[in-house]
């Protein structure tokens, strides 16, 4: 598939990054020499807050994103494959595991027929997971890392059970919406008949994530994560403008009463455990492709018309939804950290409906785009995003995100942007697929291996998009070698 942007493997050294950077006009800042612990400024502890009874520390400034597993049972159990991937973090040297993966609080919560639950059933498989974590980050001479789970509700991308297996079998969309979006209904097949979720219905929500962080702390879990991001639930309900009753409205109070409610309700069922929220802070509208290239591919994404002023959108400037308005974000996270909520993690958009945005690549997903912008641009507004709220809440404790597409050059930018204070801690997610131990061998001063750095080529989002179970194909020989790939190659030829 041929690009209209350079490849970031092609720019050799870091002049050649800060060249680039300054062609596209955006900022990046990128050190010379990456060091090794103890000097690096990755390797500096910080401390966390209370967990457990305890000042919880990270050892390192290495996080671990949550992601979306598809290789649960369906019941929503741990399997060999969660396994796996759960001791590879604990392989990775990083210091602050941030959930692992993404625990659906009730059936129909999942965004997949696979994805792992917590439920009074299979609290002690996901406390399986984190055992065997902390097994092989001590088996691998790595300090303990500090280990939460993301508590999570699709919501709008929720899915129902699918009693088949294979290509296809990724279940009927079953969405639970907070409000109608003039855009999104349509894309996933909100009938006019669909109920927004009632009041009492978003109280037994709170309920049940309560009751999640509770199971949580009985396994030995540091924190939970109340995940509003990426156009799950909790963060749809944070632009529910145009939502009558007790969780929606035109003030953000009125829009933040499902967040502070929850996050009482935590401490209430699971008193001592940490509290973090992974936070979209900004989004744009639903893109969609710009036709066909000449391969018959899908185009580049173009934002799909709507209604102005947008009121779908937070962190959206209403009039312009094309950019960012930090005002209702960053009034949250100040709340947020008032009430005692310091560990904050800053992403934005969505990868259903702006993956180039959520997910800066040049390989699109087999049902995305091509993107409308170098990726580069994509890398630095999300770095500014967890500059901006780092900048304007400095009790914060931020966790930044977008690092992956940045390959070879992830140690320089990072290590470049937690010593100008810009964020506490660098979330790796994709990479960490093919390449665990990444955040080792930067802390250790090794050479990074080539063969292992994510090229972005977005099979790990392709493959459970179209019912197979998560993984890096191009890259993990494990994963290379199941039957799954031939499929998937298939599809990619012809999506």
């Amino acid at each position: 598939m041929s690009t209209r942007y350079p490849r970031i493997a092609s720019l050799k050294g870091v002049a050649a990054l800060r060249a680039r950077c300054a062609e596209l006009g955006v900022d990046l800042p990128c050190d010379d020499d990456a060091l090794a612990a103890p000097a690096s400024p990755l390797a500096q502890p910080v401390a966390l807050g209370p967990m457990r009874g305890r000042e919880a520390v990270s050892p390192n400034r290495f996080a671990i994103h949550p992601m979306e597993g598809w290789d649960a049972t369906g019941d929503g159990e741990a399997t060999d494959l969660t396994l796996r991937r759960w001791r590879h973090f604990g392989r990775s040297g990083a210091g602050l595991v941030w959930g692992g993966e993404a625990a659906a609080v009730t059936p129909e919560g999942r965004a997949n027929p696979n994805q792992l639950m917590i439920t009074e059933a299979t609290a002690g498989s996901v406390g399986l997971l984190r055992r065997a974590l902390l097994e092989a980050a001590r088996d691998a001479g790595n300090d303990e890392p500090v280990v939460g789970l993301q508590l999570t509700h699709s919501g709008r991308w929720a899915r129902r059970p699918a009693p088949e297996s294979g290509r296809g079998a990724k279940g009927a969309p079953a969405p639970r919406i907070a409000y109608r979006h003039p855009v999104l209904d349509r894309r996933v097949g909100v009938a006019d008949d669909t109920p927004v979720l009632a009041d009492d219905e978003v109280d037994d929500l709170i309920a049940a994530f309560a009751r999640a962080a509770r199971l949580a702390r009985e396994e030995g879990f540091d924190f939970v994560d109340l995940k509003h991001c990426h156009g799950y639930l909790l963060h749809e309900f944070l632009s529910a403008r145009d939502r009558s009753g007790s969780f929606g409205g035109e003030t953000l109070d009125a829009r933040l009463h499902l967040t502070f409610r929850m996050i009482d309700a935590v401490r209430s069922a699971a008193p001592g455990l940490g509290i973090g929220v992974r936070l979209s802070v900004f989004d744009r509208p639903p893109h969609r492709p710009d036709g066909r290239d000449a391969d018959g591919r899908p185009g580049p994404g173009v934002a799909e018309p709507t209604p102005l002023p947008y009121r779908c959108g937070f962190g959206v400037d209403p009039n312009d939804p094309g950019r960012s308005d930090f005002g209702e974000p960053i009034a949250l996270v100040r709340r947020l950290v008032a009430h005692g909520v310091r560990l904050i993690n800053v992403t934005g958009g969505s990868p259903y409906y702006v993956p180039h945005v959520q997910r800066p690549a040049l390989f699109p997903p087999s049902d995305g785009y091509a993107p409308p912008e170098d990726p580069l641009a994509g890398v630095a507004r999300l770095l500014a995003a967890a500059r901006t709220v780092k900048a304007a809440v400095p009790d914060a404790l931020v966790v930044s995100t977008g690092w992956s597409y940045l390959q070879e050059f992830v140690p320089h930018v990072a290590q470049a942007c937690v010593r100008a204070g810009w964020c506490d801690l660098v979330g790796l997610g994709r990479m960490v697929l093919s390449y665990p131990e990444l955040p080792a061998d930067v802390l250790a001063g090794r050479p990074l291996e080539r063969k292992l750095i994510c090229r972005t080529f977005s099979d790990c989002t392709t493959a459970p998009r179209n019912g197979m179970v998560s993984g890096c194909f191009p890259l993990d020989p494990f994963y290379r070698s199941r039957p799954e790939r031939e499929a998937l190659e298939e599809i990619k030829r012809n999506p």
